[in-house]
């Protein structure tokens, strides 16, 4: 019984909410993010890089004090007002490629993601989860929703379709020529039908956000080891997230890039392939992989495809079966000797909006020497690995939507 309730989101004025959206900052490059912060007085980016404004790196407790600080300011200016009435926000993005995505933003429980009400498919890295919960302790605020998925539902898609005849609360096309619509539903009824609706699915998904959601896990945890009047009803007992249905996610693959091919000639390496796959050189063929257990090799000039071989290979579980896991450990890790694929620096990714063109200009370069095409992994493979507790290699999907900064804001 997933628990998924409304809330008053702080949110930025209509005539500003362009201006504030903001990518992820990671994806931003360092131009990039210095032209948004010298050009536009109202980036989100200003409040989650506050050293700028004394041009300054700042890092640790000192920054997450000055974002807060940043925060209250554009709150203090009114360029952020609260709203009065708890409310689910339905959101829509069109994005370039022509994608619609429609889903709802609301405060998930952080006692569902501990008991696995809602599942997770990726592991995470515990220094990470303490950083950025010691980040939100600091600085009392959710800015980007973590993205839940959850199974098609006729009455929530009845529910947005009525929702989104009307004009939204805020349109706005970005930079990327993705266009954004935000509708503000806070009629109690409504709200009450909303939740009861979500309360009644049995398992809701992470798609995106998996440090996000544990870091507020463990904020909750600490916020009631310190609160003696802990009632479990507490702001801090949730995270806000951005529930879509299954059918809206889009899934890409994400691409492998080897540096060398660990002290092997290119004969050398298609021998000890072999064992393992049937080869057939396709030349100056863009090769993408059509079908699961397939994959496409770009090396020394020329695009291979690359067949699993029946019987070579042992599936006994969902994780087995899952073409990443398949690479690492009939490539990778015996053949390249990548058996860390968190952290060796041999080993890059590209996800699959970049296509095999990149795949194959960087190994052109001499950038790297072998690239690795696979298929997208499936809504229902990411549940089955969910399902059974396991977790995917990292890098194995690049999931859209992409969601923006500073639309809405949870604070705890």
């Amino acid at each position: 019984m997933p628990r998924i309730i409304p809330f008053k989101a702080v949110r930025p004025t209509r005539d500003k909410v362009s201006l504030i959206a903001a990518r992820s900052y990671d994806s931003y490059s360092a131009a990039q993010v210095e032209a948004r912060l010298r050009d536009n007085p109202f980036s989100f980016l200003h409040i989650i890089n506050p050293g700028y404004k004394y041009d300054k790196i700042i890092s640790g407790k000192e920054r997450y004090t000055l974002v807060k600080n940043r925060y209250q300011e554009f709150k203090e200016d009114e360029i952020f007002i609260q709203d009065e009435k708890e409310s689910f926000y339905v959101y829509k993005i069109v994005n370039r490629d022509g994608l619609v995505f429609h889903g709802i933003v609301g405060a998930a429980s952080t006692q569902d993601y501990e008991n696995d009400t809602i599942k997770k498919h990726e592991d995470t890295i515990e220094y990470r989860e303490e950083i950025f919960k010691e980040y939100l302790d600091t600085v009392g605020f959710n800015a980007e929703p973590v993205l839940l998925t959850y199974p098609d539902n006729d009455e929530i898609a009845a529910f947005i379709a009525e929702v989104i005849k009307e004009r939204a609360e805020y349109e706005f096309t970005t930079t990327y020529r993705d266009t954004h619509y935000l509708w503000k539903v806070d009629d109690s009824s409504i709200l009450k039908k909303i939740s009861g609706i979500f309360s009644e699915m049995d398992t809701l998904y992470i798609a995106d956000g998996h440090h996000r959601s544990s870091s507020s896990c463990l904020l909750a945890k600490y916020k009631k080891s310190k609160n003696e009047n802990h009632q479990g009803d507490e702001p801090y007992n949730y995270f806000m997230s951005y529930l879509i249905p299954e059918s809206d996610l889009k899934i890409y693959e994400f691409n492998r890039l080897v540096k060398d091919l660990n002290g092997l000639s290119k004969e050398e390496f298609l021998i000890a392939l072999d064992a393992s796959f049937r080869i057939e050189n396709r030349e100056q063929e863009y090769y993408k992989p059509s079908k699961k257990h397939h994959f496409s090799m770009y090396l020394d000039g020329d695009f291979y495809s690359l067949y699993l071989r029946k019987g070579s290979y042992e599936i006994n579980n969902a994780l087995d079966a899952l073409d990443t896991q398949i690479l690492y450990t009939t490539i990778l890790a015996p053949i390249l000797n990548i058996t860390d694929v968190r952290n060796d620096k041999r080993l890059d990714y590209s996800h699959g909006k970049k296509d095999l063109s990149y795949v194959k200009s960087v190994v052109d370069k001499g950038e790297f020497q072998v690239g690795f095409g696979l298929l997208p992994i499936t809504t229902e493979e990411l549940k089955k690995i969910a399902d059974e507790g396991l977790k995917m290699p990292p890098k194995s999907t690049y999931i859209e939507p992409k969601l923006r900064s500073g639309v809405t804001i949870y604070e705890f």
